[in-house]
């Protein structure tokens, strides 16, 4: 028989949208520390930009930051497609980041120590 149980309190579902609001924040001001407060030192990112592969250490990102600046236009949506006790994944669809690009980012997270921190984006630019 299998038991009746909620797996993942509702808080947690909030936690996690919080870590990747920590992230478009970030985008949102330019501020390349304030986006690193939502991954774990040593996450990765992956997609194309602009036909070309971008992927290693998510530090290519915070440099994107300083380069780019702030996006104060940026518009976003996040949704958790999937949760478990301990991992998640969110889709953030987003308009207008600080080059004026379309993208959906897909944010890997895992809890550690109570926190949760995002180890792995995976992401689609748009065409203008």
């Amino acid at each position: 028989m299998s038991k009746n149980i909620k797996a993942v309190p509702t808080s947690e579902y909030n936690a996690v949208i919080a870590t990747a609001n920590q992230y478009v924040e970030g985008l949102r001001v330019g501020s390349a520390e304030g986006v690193a407060q939502a991954f774990h030192k040593d996450a990765v990112m992956y997609g194309f930009t602009n036909g070309e592969l971008l992927g290693g250490p998510i530090k290519n990102l915070f440099d994107f930051v300083q380069k780019n600046g702030s996006a104060p236009e940026i518009t976003t949506r996040l949704d958790i497609l999937a949760i478990t006790p301990t991992t998640a994944v969110v889709r953030v669809d987003m308009e207008k980041d600080a080059i004026g690009a379309d993208y959906n980012d897909y944010l890997t997270l895992i809890k550690i120590d109570g926190t949760w921190k995002v180890i792995a984006k995976v992401y689609h630019q748009f065409e203008g």
